[in-house]
Protein backbone atom coordinates (compact mmCIF):
# COMPACT_ATOMS: atom_id res chain seq x y z
CA UNK A 1 0.00 0.00 0.00
CA UNK A 2 1.63 3.36 -1.02
CA UNK A 3 1.68 6.05 1.31
CA UNK A 4 -1.08 8.32 -0.19
CA UNK A 5 -3.93 5.02 0.44
CA UNK A 6 -1.87 4.91 3.72
CA UNK A 7 -3.24 8.37 4.62
CA UNK A 8 -6.66 8.13 2.91
CA UNK A 9 -7.01 4.81 5.49
CA UNK A 10 -6.25 6.68 8.01
CA UNK A 11 -8.54 9.80 7.29
CA UNK A 12 -11.23 7.56 6.71
CA UNK A 13 -10.31 5.51 10.05
CA UNK A 14 -10.27 8.92 11.93
CA UNK A 15 -13.85 9.89 10.87
CA UNK A 16 -16.63 9.77 13.64
CA UNK A 17 -18.95 6.61 12.62
CA UNK A 18 -22.62 5.20 13.97
CA UNK A 19 -22.36 1.18 14.67
CA UNK A 20 -26.45 0.33 14.61
CA UNK A 21 -27.06 -3.21 16.27
CA UNK A 22 -30.76 -4.26 16.20
CA UNK A 23 -32.26 -7.62 15.44
CA UNK A 24 -34.74 -6.07 13.17
CA UNK A 25 -33.49 -5.49 9.31
CA UNK A 26 -36.17 -2.78 8.93
CA UNK A 27 -34.82 -0.93 11.94
CA UNK A 28 -30.96 -1.65 10.72
CA UNK A 29 -31.57 -0.36 7.37
CA UNK A 30 -33.30 2.78 8.58
CA UNK A 31 -31.22 4.27 10.72
CA UNK A 32 -28.24 3.45 8.00
CA UNK A 33 -30.41 5.45 5.87
CA UNK A 34 -30.90 8.17 8.51
CA UNK A 35 -27.20 9.01 9.32
CA UNK A 36 -26.16 9.01 6.00
CA UNK A 37 -28.92 11.67 4.91
CA UNK A 38 -26.65 13.58 7.29
CA UNK A 39 -23.36 12.83 6.01
CA UNK A 40 -22.67 10.64 8.85
CA UNK A 41 -20.86 6.96 8.62
CA UNK A 42 -23.25 4.41 10.03
CA UNK A 43 -22.53 0.44 10.00
CA UNK A 44 -25.44 -1.99 10.90
CA UNK A 45 -25.07 -5.43 12.85
CA UNK A 46 -27.29 -7.99 13.51
CA UNK A 47 -26.08 -9.29 16.80
CA UNK A 48 -23.75 -8.12 19.72
CA UNK A 49 -21.63 -11.30 18.49
CA UNK A 50 -21.45 -9.70 15.06
CA UNK A 51 -20.63 -6.38 16.47
CA UNK A 52 -17.76 -7.71 18.43
CA UNK A 53 -16.70 -10.14 15.27
CA UNK A 54 -16.62 -6.98 12.67
CA UNK A 55 -16.22 -3.90 14.18
CA UNK A 56 -13.28 -1.90 14.66
CA UNK A 57 -14.18 -0.58 18.19
CA UNK A 58 -11.11 1.39 18.45
CA UNK A 59 -12.42 3.72 15.92
CA UNK A 60 -13.73 7.34 17.21
CA UNK A 61 -18.17 7.20 17.23
CA UNK A 62 -20.62 5.96 19.32
CA UNK A 63 -22.99 2.34 19.01
CA UNK A 64 -26.70 2.51 18.98
CA UNK A 65 -27.62 -0.50 20.89
CA UNK A 66 -30.79 -2.44 21.01
CA UNK A 67 -30.88 -4.13 24.36
CA UNK A 68 -32.82 -6.85 23.65
CA UNK A 69 -30.77 -9.28 20.93
CA UNK A 70 -30.30 -12.61 20.17
CA UNK A 71 -27.63 -14.16 22.28
CA UNK A 72 -25.77 -11.60 24.80
CA UNK A 73 -28.15 -8.63 25.45
CA UNK A 74 -26.97 -4.64 24.56
CA UNK A 75 -26.32 -4.60 28.87
CA UNK A 76 -24.27 -7.38 28.84
CA UNK A 77 -22.23 -6.09 25.83
CA UNK A 78 -21.84 -3.09 27.45
CA UNK A 79 -20.01 -4.55 31.00
CA UNK A 80 -18.30 -6.87 28.53
CA UNK A 81 -16.64 -4.02 26.53
CA UNK A 82 -16.14 -1.99 30.06
CA UNK A 83 -13.80 -5.07 30.80
CA UNK A 84 -11.65 -4.98 27.64
CA UNK A 85 -11.63 -0.61 28.83
CA UNK A 86 -13.45 0.40 25.63
CA UNK A 87 -14.72 3.08 26.30
CA UNK A 88 -17.08 3.83 23.05
CA UNK A 89 -20.38 5.94 24.25
CA UNK A 90 -23.21 3.49 24.08
CA UNK A 91 -26.54 4.48 23.47
CA UNK A 92 -29.21 2.47 24.01
CA UNK A 93 -32.66 1.60 22.12
CA UNK A 94 -35.49 -0.46 23.34
CA UNK A 95 -39.15 -0.95 22.40
CA UNK A 96 -39.23 -3.02 26.49
CA UNK A 97 -37.61 -0.63 28.52
CA UNK A 98 -37.92 -0.20 32.43
CA UNK A 99 -36.92 1.33 34.86
CA UNK A 100 -34.37 -0.89 35.90
CA UNK A 101 -32.97 -1.48 33.11
CA UNK A 102 -32.64 2.38 32.09
CA UNK A 103 -31.05 2.96 35.54
CA UNK A 104 -28.33 0.15 35.42
CA UNK A 105 -27.70 1.07 31.61
CA UNK A 106 -27.02 5.10 32.44
CA UNK A 107 -25.07 3.88 35.67
CA UNK A 108 -23.06 1.87 34.18
CA UNK A 109 -22.26 5.16 31.54
CA UNK A 110 -24.50 4.85 28.53
CA UNK A 111 -25.25 8.14 27.32
CA UNK A 112 -28.56 7.95 26.87
CA UNK A 113 -31.85 5.20 26.61
CA UNK A 114 -34.28 5.96 24.05
CA UNK A 115 -37.37 4.15 23.54
CA UNK A 116 -38.77 2.68 20.58
CA UNK A 117 -40.33 4.30 18.95
CA UNK A 118 -38.59 7.74 18.67
CA UNK A 119 -38.38 10.75 16.88
CA UNK A 120 -35.27 10.73 13.73
CA UNK A 121 -34.27 13.83 16.05
CA UNK A 122 -33.81 12.31 19.11
CA UNK A 123 -31.71 9.68 17.86
CA UNK A 124 -29.57 12.44 16.11
CA UNK A 125 -29.31 14.70 19.12
CA UNK A 126 -28.25 11.52 21.14
CA UNK A 127 -25.28 10.93 18.80
CA UNK A 128 -24.27 13.91 18.66
CA UNK A 129 -23.96 14.19 22.36
CA UNK A 130 -22.15 10.62 22.38
CA UNK A 131 -19.35 11.72 19.37
CA UNK A 132 -18.87 15.02 21.38
CA UNK A 133 -17.96 12.16 24.65
CA UNK A 134 -15.80 10.40 22.78
CA UNK A 135 -13.63 13.46 21.45
CA UNK A 136 -13.28 14.58 25.12
CA UNK A 137 -12.52 10.91 26.26
CA UNK A 138 -10.09 10.68 23.40
CA UNK A 139 -8.61 13.68 23.95
CA UNK A 140 -8.34 13.21 28.21
CA UNK A 141 -6.26 10.05 26.95
CA UNK A 142 -4.28 11.30 24.51
CA UNK A 143 -2.96 14.45 27.32
CA UNK A 144 -2.41 11.69 29.74
CA UNK A 145 -0.07 9.78 27.40
CA UNK A 146 1.85 12.28 26.69
CA UNK A 147 2.56 13.01 30.11
CA UNK A 148 3.59 9.79 31.01
CA UNK A 149 6.00 9.72 28.12
CA UNK A 150 7.52 12.85 29.25
CA UNK A 151 7.30 11.40 33.17
CA UNK A 152 9.35 8.63 31.71
CA UNK A 153 12.24 10.75 30.94
CA UNK A 154 12.75 11.58 34.60
CA UNK A 155 15.38 10.08 36.53
CA UNK A 156 13.85 8.19 40.21
CA UNK A 157 15.50 10.88 42.47
CA UNK A 158 14.04 13.36 39.99
CA UNK A 159 10.63 11.31 40.50
CA UNK A 160 10.99 11.65 43.96
CA UNK A 161 11.65 15.42 43.78
CA UNK A 162 8.79 16.00 41.33
CA UNK A 163 6.27 13.82 44.21
CA UNK A 164 7.76 16.50 46.98
CA UNK A 165 7.40 19.85 44.69
CA UNK A 166 3.76 18.97 44.03
CA UNK A 167 3.03 18.26 47.71
CA UNK A 168 3.60 21.84 47.97
CA UNK A 169 6.84 21.20 50.15
CA UNK A 170 10.52 23.85 50.23
CA UNK A 171 13.26 23.05 48.64
CA UNK A 172 14.71 23.14 52.34
CA UNK A 173 12.09 20.32 53.14
CA UNK A 174 12.55 18.36 50.43
CA UNK A 175 16.41 18.59 51.30
CA UNK A 176 16.15 17.35 54.36
CA UNK A 177 13.61 14.21 53.39
CA UNK A 178 16.14 13.06 50.53
CA UNK A 179 19.00 13.26 52.91
CA UNK A 180 20.20 15.51 49.59
CA UNK A 181 21.46 19.07 49.76
CA UNK A 182 19.35 22.17 48.70
CA UNK A 183 21.22 23.11 45.68
CA UNK A 184 21.11 19.63 44.07
CA UNK A 185 17.43 19.81 45.42
CA UNK A 186 16.98 22.84 43.13
CA UNK A 187 18.80 21.18 40.24
CA UNK A 188 16.67 18.09 40.12
CA UNK A 189 13.46 20.53 40.33
CA UNK A 190 14.68 22.18 37.32
CA UNK A 191 15.52 19.31 35.30
CA UNK A 192 11.55 17.99 36.13
CA UNK A 193 10.33 21.06 35.03
CA UNK A 194 12.37 21.35 31.72
CA UNK A 195 11.28 17.31 31.51
CA UNK A 196 7.86 17.54 32.32
CA UNK A 197 7.88 20.91 30.26
CA UNK A 198 6.10 22.53 32.80
CA UNK A 199 5.10 26.09 32.32
CA UNK A 200 4.94 26.49 36.31
CA UNK A 201 4.47 24.66 39.63
CA UNK A 202 0.83 24.56 39.06
CA UNK A 203 0.95 23.48 35.59
CA UNK A 204 3.28 20.54 37.32
CA UNK A 205 0.48 19.60 39.87
CA UNK A 206 -1.90 19.07 36.91
CA UNK A 207 0.47 16.99 35.04
CA UNK A 208 1.00 14.54 38.45
CA UNK A 209 -2.48 14.20 38.72
CA UNK A 210 -2.78 12.59 35.74
CA UNK A 211 -0.16 10.29 36.60
CA UNK A 212 -2.11 9.52 39.76
CA UNK A 213 1.04 11.21 42.04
Amino acid sequence: MNDARKSAKAQINDTPVVYVVDDDPSIREALVDLFLSTRTEARAFESAQDLLDKADLNRPGCILLDVRLPGANGLDIQLHLEKLGNQMPIIFMTGHGDIPMTVRAMKAGAVDFLAKPFRDQDILDAVSVAFQKDREVRQQSAANGAVAELAKTLTRREHEVMAAVVQGLMNKQIAFNLGISEITVKLHRGNVMRKMEARSVADLVRKAELLGL
